[in-house]
């Protein structure tokens, strides 16, 4: 590592961490300069480095405890086997691999003023008290800082965002530059042509609370054993469309993108092996990625959520104050008997209750209120009740708080209530006591059902749409000889469709049913409505007949015919790219209620394109952007290509996003959004 403090005038002094003496976020995993190779039993399989807190799994694998919580917190199996686990089955490994890995030796970061190793257990008593790096780095720091009045802890400044004892303080640019060495960070604060984004379009109302959208572009290289194996991830957009550029939608599980895990839904494909696909049609784009090759370099620009100006203003706020608080429990299952819960006007989690006779009452330093931070060094700043309770419930010993506490303030009784609260909507409570959450009332399933009349849309532009009836004679042991796929059990609701037409069959034999093609009836029965298995039977049963009518729907698109992939299309799985889907017809849409919830100071977190122009005519509105740590990114189900059919009843077709921005906007804390959800094309 360089001497981090080698520049005398450098205009902002490095945020260290005062544990490993480098630079990381809170989130992450500690830093060293091993001074010898480390063996590969004593290496996280996801992180690839030595283990840190090891944590074992039942089926036999070891893992830093930080890699593992944040892999269990989007899978569901063991990244080594594909076993399937949770992570309150796993445990702390033994103290003699703990100690193997303590006594690791490494170097001190900071090369220039100290050439001293150390056990790896070692490191941080060696920066607090005698690396001479360490101090000068301190006083060039201290010197940095406004003076506060002595005695008292310091409110953190914009200097000290990353340090970890002031983690209330959100990650601004600074600290992404540093997280991806080499990355562009650029500020979205007046929205992309064409982009009308009720995220975070200013109001008078709203301006107290402005900030920006921080976005970050990065190159990433995809390396596959297999160079015809596909990515595994879902595309939408393209410039033949009213999203523009391409958009991951979705990153299916243990496929090449996934276990590399740097591309998430949401991401913007810029650049693909030096090409620029910024600005071409989703079939090119969809060409472009399904190439084979050994190395795939991808640029990518990413959503860093907003950076919070205005809780940087508050954070150094003399009423204000961190405080550090530890707790020990005498074992694993020992409750804290403290009660956590989510505000529907602020980030993050707040403790609403310290249970009488509890372990953390009985220490007297938390109180009702406090915000809390972080939790053994994991930030919370953004985070779930649920997720502080599993951090309690799988340490064992020491629990270590940092909490933000304004004096003066209390929660209300009622917010515990969820029945009669105002804030139930979109609060969620938890408690340490006996490392159990506490659920409100499930939200029932949404509801899917057929475009409503007054939904109906025309096809866009460049798609002709082609009913065809196909009357077959055939022999009665004769097969169909098709493959379908589809159903209304998929999570999309799809129609069903035809898959492949085998060389063997009569429908191969006749021609006019193509892949691609939805089916509507056979023999008058109709599919429309049918899941993938009771169609299945369906077809089966009829094509007992000596004679088969099929009625069945031929999409066409004029002006990007889907790509002949001649580069072994038969590697992929085949299903309709996802332009295909936005020529079908209205009355085969299955729509779905999305209800999202906020506090008054919130944004929704999503932006929006398409609408009526007078050039373009109708187009329909689209998801484009989900902002991370925001209500539409929290709840999950609200997609990137999702198309807003209508907003609280109302119907979008027809609109501008002049008319329809204004309508979300006056949703105070709750909105229903009706969207059709289309599986963006597989790469």
């Amino acid at each position: 590592m360089a001497d981090p403090v080698a520049e005398e005038h450098a205009p902002q002094v490095p945020e260290l961490c005062s544990e490993c003496g480098q630079a990381h976020l809170l989130l992450d995993n500690h830093l060293y300069n091993f001074q010898d190779e480390v063996d590969d039993e004593l290496i996280c399989h996801i992180c690839l480095q030595p283990l840190l807190q090891p944590m074992d799994t039942p089926c036999g694998h070891t893992y830093c405890f930080k890699c593992l919580e944040n892999f269990m917190q989007e899978y569901n199996f063991c990244p080594m086997d594909r076993k399937k686990l949770s992570f309150q089955q796993c445990h702390k490994s033994s103290l003699l691999v703990r100690n193997l890995l303590d006594k690791l030796v490494v170097l001190c970061p900071f090369k220039a003023e100290c050439q001293q190793t150390m056990q790896r257990c070692e490191l941080e008593a060696h920066l607090q008290n005698r690396c001479p790096g360490f101090k000068k780095y301190k006083s060039e720091l201290q010197r940095k800082k406004n003076p506060i009045s002595k005695g008292k802890e310091d409110p953190p400044t914009k200097g000290e965002t990353n340090m970890p004892k002031d983690p209330e303080v959100p990650i601004g640019d600074s600290s992404l530059v540093a997280e991806s060495s080499g990355a562009a960070v650029v500020s979205l604060g007046t929205a992309e042509p064409g982009l009308v984004n009720p995220a975070f379009e200013e109001t008078e109302e709203d301006l107290p609370q402005r900030t920006s959208l921080v976005a970050e572009t990065t190159t990433i290289e995809i390396h596959r054993e297999d160079p015809e194996e596909e990515l595994g991830m879902r595309i939408v957009g393209g410039k033949d469309t009213p999203l523009g550029n391409i958009v991951v939608q979705e990153v299916l599980r243990d496929s090449v993108i996934a276990a590399d895990g740097r591309i998430a839904p949401g991401d913007h494909i810029l650049e693909v092996n030096g090409v620029n696909i910024s600005s071409v049609t989703h079939c090119q784009a969809v060409s472009f990625l399904r190439h084979p090759g050994p190395v795939l370099h991808l640029m990518v620009l990413q959503e860093k959520g907003f950076s919070n100006k205005t809780a940087q203003q508050d954070s150094t706020s003399t009423n204000r104050e961190v405080i550090h608080v530890t707790l020990i429990k005498r074992d694993r299952s020992e409750p804290l008997g403290i009660k956590l819960i989510r505000k529907t006007d602020e980030a993050g989690i707040f403790i609403l209750d310290l249970l009488e006779g509890g372990l953390a009452a009985k220490n007297g330093k938390l109180s009702r209120n406090d915000r809390v931070l972080s939790i053994n060094g994991q930030d919370l700043r953004q985070g779930t009740p649920e997720a502080a309770a599993q951090i309690i419930q799988t340490t064992e010993s020491r629990v270590n708080f940092v909490i933000l506490r304004q004096p003066g303030v209390q929660l209300g009784e009622s917010v515990e209530d969820g029945s009669t609260s105002n804030s139930s909507s979109s609060s969620s409570s938890s408690s340490s006591n006996g490392g159990s959450p506490v659920h409100h009332r499930r939200r029932p399933e949404h509801n899917h059902y057929r475009r409503k009349s007054n939904y109906q849309k025309d096809l866009p532009q460049g798609y002709v749409s082609h009913e065809k009836t196909v009357a077959i004679k055939k022999e009665p042991k004769e097969s169909l000889g098709i493959t379908i796929g589809g159903g209304r059990d998929n999570k999309n609701k799809l129609p069903i469709y035809v898959t492949s037409v085998q060389p063997i069959g009569c429908l191969f034999r006749d021609g006019r049913i193509k892949r691609g093609d939805v089916l509507l009836s056979i023999n008058g029965v109709d599919l429309t409505h049918l899941n993938y298995y009771e169609a299945v039977s369906a077809l089966k049963s009829n094509a007992a007949s000596h004679s088969v009518t099929l009625k069945a729907l031929e999409i066409l698109s004029l002006n990007s015919p889907e790509p002949s992939l001649d580069i072994r299309e038969q590697g992929f799985s085949w299903s309709p790219l996802w332009i295909t889907w936005l020529g079908l017809p209205s009355n085969l849409h299955f729509c779905q209620d999305i209800v999202l919830s906020k506090g008054n100071l919130e944004s929704w977190g999503f932006s929006i394109v398409g609408g009526f122009e007078e050039s373009k005519g109708n187009q329909p509105f689209f998801i484009k952007t989900i902002v991370p740590g925001t209500p539409a990114f929290r709840d999950r189900k609200l997609k990137c290509g999702d198309e807003i059919v209508a907003v609280n009843g109302v119907p979008a077709i027809g609109m501008s996003n002049s008319e329809l921005i204004p309508m979300l906007k006056e949703q105070r804390n709750k909105v229903t959004l009706t969207v059709v959800s289309w599986p963006g094309s597989l790469v």
